[in-house]
């Protein structure tokens, strides 16, 4: 009930920070590169991502044997979850600069071997620069401001976008995304996937609140 209470009231105070549509895209982004990732890590090939201004995406990828469709269509919820988990535990261990160096990192690995739409180019580079002078300009107040900005805003889609999953699940029709591809690849129904990836989302963001609050916002 904690995590419940904790994720409503950022999803709300998110949506009204200014520009907060921008920032969204960051986990989408990862989403993304975890599908492309994984597709390398088993020997296939990643054709493109885009990103879009309404923060979907899409990862066009090739591989050679069916089986592979299962982590790879995994790899994006687990990844954007895991990546959010990732961000509160530097929090908690004061590594903020560090965090920061980790999300430029992100968003230039992804302009540089993967994105290819124009929106998506251009949000890639705007948002690693943003993310660069940040770092640079060494300012606690900033550095903490927009660490937190980002770490909220992954916790909260990260979890927001796996039960958009399941309530597509639900409604069926095979709209559900990476569920029903793992439907396909699996035969097992796209439900239990769903289901699968808004668990494994709340798990890692009660884990996230639990470092936060570790820690607080000192």
């Amino acid at each position: 009930m904690k995590t419940a209470v904790f994720l409503a009231i950022t999803a709300f105070l998110t949506r009204y920070i200014p520009f907060s549509a921008f920032f969204r895209n960051v986990d989408t982004l990862v989403h993304e590169l975890s599908h492309a990732l994984v597709t390398l890590a088993l020997s296939g090939e990643v054709r493109y991502i885009h990103l879009y201004a309404d923060q979907s995406g899409v990862t066009l990828s090739t591989y050679t044997t069916a089986w592979k469709a299962v982590p790879i269509s995994l790899a994006g919820y687990f990844g954007s979850a895991l990546f959010a988990l990732l961000l509160f535990y530097l929090h908690s261990k004061r590594k903020e600069k560090a965090g920061l160096i980790v999300i430029a990192v992100v968003a230039l690995l992804g302009l540089a071997l993967f994105v290819r739409n124009g929106y998506g180019m251009w949000w890639c580079g705007g948002f690693a620069a943003a993310t660069i002078v940040v770092y640079y300009l060494s300012k606690p107040g900033l550095i903490k401001g927009y660490y937190f900005l980002i770490a909220f805003i992954c916790l909260v889609e990260s979890v927001i976008s796996s039960i958009i999953v399941l309530s597509a699940a639900l409604q069926g029709g095979g709209s559900a995304g990476d569920a029903s591809n793992l439907s396909q690849a699996t035969h097992v129904p796209a439900i239990f996937w769903a289901v699968l990836f808004t668990v494994f989302a709340l798990w890692c963001a009660k884990g996230s609140i639990a470092l936060f609050y570790k820690r607080g916002f000192d």
